[in-house]
């Protein structure tokens, strides 16, 4: 069996209603994604703790799928009759039956940060039984270690990380930097997020790996400062949230800030520059580390 997707482009004031009218004409599902992720231009969909929600992106993608046998100029018509939106810009591909979940598993290997510190998937043996292994599955929060931007900050931690020290990590997602600040050594780590399903992932995770953790929401975030504050969150929120972060840092504590594009490093960096001495930062592919000590 094969399925059909559909794709429509969509702005803030259509994208719900194109949604939902897809579902009710036979859709098998329907989703939402910004048109820009993964560019310069991605759009943070979430505002500050306490604030209410500022809504979904300004230009989106409705992606619904259908079985093979559906008209799709049939579909565009009801599209239009239900909800009166002329000249929708779409367009269609094939989705080939598979074992999904072999087909997902099989995208993610164990993955090396170091030597001594790896990502492992439960359907996999380590590559290293003697190293510090993660054991973290794809879920619904960010951050399998695949990432490059999770991949530099795993990489800052292993240097960073002591026995006396506390580690927030703010945007913990699937709690993998939280994870290994505590498997390195550390003495109290801390996750905090926007996301209440980050934070059940995050402390399934943490189980999972048999470390002692302790997830947040933001709202409910017991402030105390860290002796290293790591947040590999978008650029636009690092902006915003630099004077929290800043707060959250003890004196010569240190700081490492990730999901930069290369070309916003200067920017952020900058921002930061009025709390912390920033080092140089450090790149991979099109993304940015950036660290530096509280002044």
């Amino acid at each position: 069996m094969a399925w059909v997707s559909l794709h429509i482009e969509a702005h803030s004031q259509n994208a719900d209603l194109l949604s939902d009218t897809l579902m009710e004409i036979g859709a098998l599902s329907a989703s939402i994604e910004d048109a820009n992720a993964e560019t310069p231009y991605e759009q943070p969909i979430f505002g500050e703790p306490g604030d209410p929600p500022p809504g979904i992106w300004n230009k989106n993608i409705i992606s619904a799928l259908f079985n093979d046998d559906a008209n799709i100029v049939e579909v565009m018509a009801q599209v239009k009759e239900i909800t009166g939106f002329e000249d929708l810009v779409f367009s269609t591909e094939m989705v080939a039956e598979q074992d999904w979940v072999r087909a997902t598993q099989s995208q993610f290997d164990p993955i090396k940060i170091t030597n001594d510190l790896w990502i492992v998937p439960t359907w996999h043996d380590a590559p290293n039984p003697n190293a510090l292994n993660i054991v973290l599955d794809p879920g619904l929060a960010f951050g399998t270690g695949s990432h490059p931007t999770t991949h530099l900050c795993l990489a800052w931690l292993v240097d960073q990380v002591k026995s006396h020290h506390h580690v927030l990590d703010y945007g913990c997602g699937s709690g993998i930097l939280a994870i290994a600040a505590k498997k390195l050594g550390a003495d109290e780590v801390v996750g905090v997020d926007i996301d209440a399903q980050a934070i059940i992932s995050s402390e399934f995770n943490a189980e999972q790996n048999q470390v002692s953790a302790n997830f947040y929401m933001a709202t409910d975030y017991p402030e105390k400062q860290a002796d290293i504050v790591v947040a590999n969150i978008l650029s636009s929120a690092l902006s915003v949230l630099a004077p929290a972060l800043a707060g959250a840092c003890k004196q010569n504590g240190r700081i490492a800030l990730s999901g930069i594009l290369r070309e916003q490093a200067e920017q952020v960096s900058a921002i930061y520059a009025e709390w912390f001495t920033m080092d140089a930062p450090v790149f991979m592919d099109s993304w940015t580390l950036l660290t530096g000590t509280k002044k």
